[in-house]
């Protein structure tokens, strides 16, 4: 990345310096933030009383997925009434579920609410989500470009220190590193942190996501991550950048090769986890997305209770 871009609103907010943006970021969010889509697709009073708990032992982060794209911003908005001090990230909305202008108006209304507690983030995924709802489809970085060029010209304009990408490649990452506030990469090892890192520039915002089964038994802990993260691992996608970093058809059996899953998910108990997120630190990351996986898919209450137990206060 050649040089620190600065971000110039049209909102009528004040010109930020992308690198004093980013720093609010990296101070809002912390080292570790909860990654969930309980959080949006359980009953509302179970999400509400969640989400207050989680902001109440301290976590600075709820990171909720895009997924079809309707009603995330009203999701987001329902997890930032409830809460008073966590920030609401979406990771990630796909640009081809929402026209720019009408994610960037549906944005800025949140944000209206709640200054400074929601980062958007955004990805392209494949030509085929393109093509599904008839749009061309060119290059990732070409498509994403242009979406962040209609977002900064947008009525209500989505500025570069309120979006994040959502990317796995290192030109997206470039990207991420010159138009927005940073990067939240999804199942990846901690090896790959360094090359994102090195992309983006020192001071972008770096979120890697990182799975977590919260059990010790080596079949069991792979059985139920396998239930979580297996579909992403047979998607084109994710294995392409996984191939990259070393892995082969061996791996890519349906659910993950054992050594797969060990690389991607930090299973085991707290004492497990703790340094399986200090590798994303040390290779780079500003923050670690935690999304933990169970059994039946259910809010796991209990578990973000434990999880808590790695945050500063608790040190």
């Amino acid at each position: 990345m050649t040089g620190t871009p600065t971000t110039t609103p049209k909102d009528g907010s004040p010109e930020i310096p992308a690198q004093t943006s980013r720093a609010l970021w990296r101070e809002r969010l912390g080292r570790v933030g909860v990654w969930s889509t309980e959080l949006r697709s359980a009953p509302a009073e179970t999400i509400e009383r969640a989400a207050r708990s989680l902001d109440d032992a301290g976590f600075g982060a709820l990171w909720i997925p895009g997924l079809d794209g309707d009603r995330v911003f009203a999701d987001a908005q329902r997890l930032l009434a409830a809460t008073q001090r966590t920030s609401v990230v979406i990771g990630v909305q796909s640009i081809w579920k929402q026209e720019a202008a009408e994610l960037a108006e549906r944005a800025a209304a949140v944000e209206s609410s709640f200054p400074g507690r929601l980062l958007t983030g955004l990805g392209v995924g494949a030509a085929e989500a393109a093509h599904a709802v008839g749009k061309p489809f060119s290059t990732a970085v070409k498509e994403m470009t242009n979406y962040l060029d209609r977002l900064d010209h947008a009525p209500a304009p989505l500025p570069g220190h309120r979006r994040l990408l959502g990317s796995l490649g290192p030109r997206m990452a470039t990207l991420a590193g010159t138009r927005t506030a940073g990067l939240h990469p999804f199942l990846v090892p901690a090896e790959a942190t360094v090359g994102y890192r090195e992309n983006l520039g020192n001071d972008a915002l770096l979120a890697p996501h990182l799975a977590v089964v919260l059990n010790s038994d080596p079949h069991r802990a792979r059985e139920i991550a396998r239930g979580g993260i297996g579909f992403f691992l047979g998607l084109h996608t994710y294995q392409g950048n996984l191939r990259r970093l070393g892995f082969s058809d061996a791996d890519f059996v349906p659910g993950g090769s054992d050594r797969l899953i060990d690389a991607l998910v930090a299973w085991g108990d707290i004492d497990a986890v703790r340094p399986r997120i200090q590798e994303h630190l040390e290779a780079g990351a500003d923050h670690v997305a935690l999304h933990v996986i169970t059994p039946g898919q259910q809010v796991p209450t209990q578990e973000w209770a434990q999880l808590a137990e790695l945050l500063p206060h608790h040190t």
